[in-house]
């Protein structure tokens, strides 16, 4: 099958195209350093030409309220038209747990706009909502740093390797479209604030974090279980202490 790949050179879609190659499959890796921008269309219906499944694993570089929703707004517009066209049988989506129940972040609002294109577009999909990757620990301790000390929501996450993201995405995507979502998660749940406070001092970093249950997390106020999946959700296999030890950040650390 020929599978297409948006966001195919980025943390989660190199993974998944290794990993679809490694099934056999004709993968395009499409980005627009590969002459594919979903944002312009450039490329984008030559892309789909023979298609079987389309997985867009792409993310807006700005998480600015109008610059995300405009993203995922246009991209998805331009991208499902030109499956629709292609008559791709099977278009896959990364999106994260509890979108439907943050719409005080303008980030969620624009993933919410995305799967709402996707379920009205008539193709056949499955959405993939997962928890936070570990290896965007950095990223929210920086979202939530001030001027003297980082503070975070207590919330729980349950946040997942990007490998087991990329194993699940592989699945889903040559499994049968579910025409619904589902989920995926890490092992284990933790405090957000204690986790991202342990991540730092395993690094080597001195930023103090502290709880607090108002802290909001990308413009939104959390409740305790705000980013937790359902019972339901595919574990990855990767709890925190087994990613980052084969992270090499551990190892930088000890070089510098």
């Amino acid at each position: 099958m020929k599978i297409v790949v948006i966001g195919g050179t980025g943390l989660i879609g190199s993974k998944t195209v290794e990993r679809l190659r490694k099934h056999g499959h004709e993968v395009l890796a499409a980005a627009p350093s590969s002459g594919v921008n979903t944002l312009t269309g450039e490329g984008v219906q030559e892309a789909m030409d023979g298609a079987d499944i389309v997985i867009d694993l792409a993310n807006s570089p700005s998480f600015e309220d109008k610059a995300v929703l405009e993203f995922f707004e246009t991209s998805g517009r331009i991208l499902l038209d030109a499956e629709k066209k292609a008559g791709v049988k099977h278009h896959l989506a990364l999106s994260v747990v509890g979108t439907e129940r943050l719409a005080a972040s303008g980030y969620m609002r624009a993933k919410m706009a995305q799967e709402k294109l996707i379920r009205e577009s008539g193709v056949p999909y499955t959405i993939v909502h997962s928890t936070q990757f570990f290896e965007f620990l950095n990223g929210i301790a920086k979202n939530g740093a001030g001027d003297q000390e980082t503070r975070l929501s207590s919330a729980f996450i349950q946040p997942i390797a990007s490998d087991d993201v990329a194993d699940a995405v592989t699945d889903y995507a040559l499994g049968a479209p579910v025409n619904g979502m589902v989920e995926i998660a890490g092992p284990d749940k933790f405090p957000m604030a204690e986790l991202v406070q342990r991540f730092l001092t395993l690094i080597g970093d001195t930023r103090k974090v502290v709880s607090d249950p108002q802290a909001p997390y990308f413009g939104a106020v959390l409740e305790p279980d705000s980013l937790l999946p359902a019972d339901a959700a595919r574990l990855g296999s990767l709890d925190f202490q087994t990613w980052f030890s084969r992270s090499g950040l551990a190892s930088r650390e000890r070089a510098a």
